[in-house]
């Protein structure tokens, strides 16, 4: 790596023609939200119908937050002086004006957004472009054989470092109780279109062969080690990772800045095992699925403690001395970072560069 590479990546911007995720479904109901993608201040809301909308979280009229507002039919009204936005974010109402008389102006800029997977999505790219992208897929969302359970990651630091810890499988000494598992050899590392795919012998602790055997996740002193190959995926700009076929995670990501990042990770325990639970009904299987979501967010929320302080302190290491190179030894690491540069590049509008498609 040369220094400008390095550096580059480190600084590169996200390319905005990606969807990114930027609440869960369930935060976001009739009351707006508010969140930022990439320094841009989003506002969120559900009109009449239940559908998610998406507008710059500005009033054009003095610049406070529309998220401060109320949703009033299938708008929003901005709480400082009442001027109210359709859906798209035309202007419809200002208070002792005739509405004709508002000016075409007055307009807060609407974003792309979709409800998916359990996630509220936006688009802060080129809208043209959003309807030929699509989220990162989760059918283990809608699925009954699949328990889910989410906790965020939040953290001052550059969204390259975060995916690089969530790339580096070899990383698990830092968990070593909390672990899933242990990575035991990198045997390739394949790069495709958008995105890298490192391939990882390793040792998982849990085996969900029985109804009970889910505890595992909340018990570490059940685990039951036995071998599994392990796939890990950054397809830009989000991450998941299947072990064997018991486990798939999913981590979906929303920077908010050059030095905040904000992921959602999604661990989804599958039940393909239990024959007998398969056979049920499926409002059994969904009652099963509702009560059981979540139980492995305390294993998550115990990984993310640990690996958050080491994520920001690579980070101030970096502001530190942004001169001095780390020795990776990681190939898929190397990988990764030239996927980030190739986006930045990509958003730029500049030149793709040849790549090799197996390292």
């Amino acid at each position: 790596m040369t220094r400008d590479r390095y550096s580059s990546v480190r600084e590169a911007p996200i390319n905005p023609d990606h969807w990114y995720a930027v609440a869960t479904t369930d935060e976001v109901w009739r009351e707006p939200v508010g969140t930022v993608v990439w320094d841009r201040p989003v506002c969120l809301f559900r009109d009449s119908a239940g559908a998610v909308h998406a507008l710059e979280d500005r009033c054009p009229h003095r610049l406070v937050r529309l998220s401060r507002g109320r949703v009033v039919g299938d708008g929003i009204e901005c709480r400082y002086h009442g001027w109210r936005f359709g859906n798209d974010g035309q202007c419809l109402h200002v208070p002792g004006r005739d509405p004709a008389g508002i000016p075409e102006t007055a307009r807060a800029k609407g974003y792309p957004a979709r409800d998916q997977d359990g996630f509220i999505w936006v688009f802060p790219g080129r809208p043209e472009l959003a309807e030929s992208v699509h989220p990162m897929p989760m059918p283990e969302w809608g699925d009954l054989d699949f328990i889910p359970s989410i906790a965020p990651l939040s953290c001052e630091a550059h969204f390259s470092f975060v995916i690089e810890n969530l790339m580096d499988m070899y990383h698990d000494h830092l968990h070593q109780r909390h672990q899933p598992w242990s990575a035991d050899a990198l045997l390739e590392v394949n790069r495709g279109e958008g995105c890298v795919e490192a391939r990882y012998s390793a040792t998982a602790y849990y085996r969900i062969d029985r109804i009970w055997s889910a505890l595992q996740l909340a018990l570490p002193a059940l685990r039951r080690p036995h071998p599994v190959p392990l796939v890990v995926t950054y397809e830009y700009p989000h991450w998941k990772a299947r072990l064997g076929d018991e486990f798939t995670l999913y981590g979906v990501f929303c920077p908010e800045g050059p030095r905040r990042t904000r992921v959602h990770l999604v661990h989804y325990t599958s039940l393909h095992r239990l024959d007998s639970f398969r056979k049920a009904p499926a409002a059994v299987r969904r009652g099963v699925k509702r009560c059981l979501r979540n139980i492995a967010r305390r294993l998550l929320k115990r990984l993310i403690s640990q690996d958050v302080p080491m994520i920001e302190e690579e980070q101030r290491a970096y502001d530190t001395a942004p001169e001095r190179r780390p020795l990776e030894l990681n190939r898929a690491l190397h990988a990764v970072q030239g996927l980030i540069g190739k986006e930045a590049r990509k958003a730029a509008g500049e030149p793709a560069r040849a790549s090799q498609q197996t390292l």
